[in-house]
């Protein structure tokens, strides 16, 4: 992990030692929201990286990335949730995953920290979820005034023709 994420901020009194990597989750903002995904499936985090264009390719897929001699599929996961692109565009910060034995970078608003969940704080998306992302979200999890919606990774890499 990079310097940029740090556990959050909270009360560690008796958790901490509770909690394992499948209770961390890497949180990052698109749109204003405020999303994560599984520590343990995270590779690292990168500024932004010059992306080379793939023709042809889905609209949700915003091209390649040379990761030290490791070429990288870089997902746009605005476009991916059905959202309008990042206004500041070249800009969009990469987490870099690790799925089923291969890399993808995740294009992000914003990278936030590591937050510490307790499993059983965990619940299912409200009803009430912008339809678009009922398909990716897999819980929520409620933090002072605003809730971390946590993502099915594998959902948002089924690109369904």
């Amino acid at each position: 992990m990079t310097d940029a994420l740090a556990i959050a901020n909270t009360d560690h009194s008796g958790i901490a030692e509770q909690l394992d990597y499948q209770n961390q989750f890497v949180s990052f903002w698109i749109n204003g929201q405020l999303m994560g995904i599984p520590v343990n499936m995270v590779q690292e985090v990168l500024n932004p990286q010059t992306i080379a264009a793939t023709p042809l390719a889905r609209r949700e897929i915003a091209g390649l990335l040379n990761l030290r001699g490791q070429i990288v599929t870089a997902l746009n996961l605005r476009r991916r949730l059905g959202l309008p692109d990042y206004e500041k565009t070249g800009e969009s910060m990469n987490v870099v995953i690790r799925y089923r034995n291969e890399s993808y970078s995740l294009l992000v608003d914003e990278v936030g920290d590591v937050i510490n969940v307790q499993r059983d704080a965990i619940e299912p998306p409200p009803r009430t979820i912008d339809s678009r992302w009922k398909n990716f979200a897999q819980g929520v999890f409620r933090l002072e005034g605003r809730l971390l919606l946590i993502l099915n990774v594998a959902a948002l890499l089924t690109l369904d023709p």
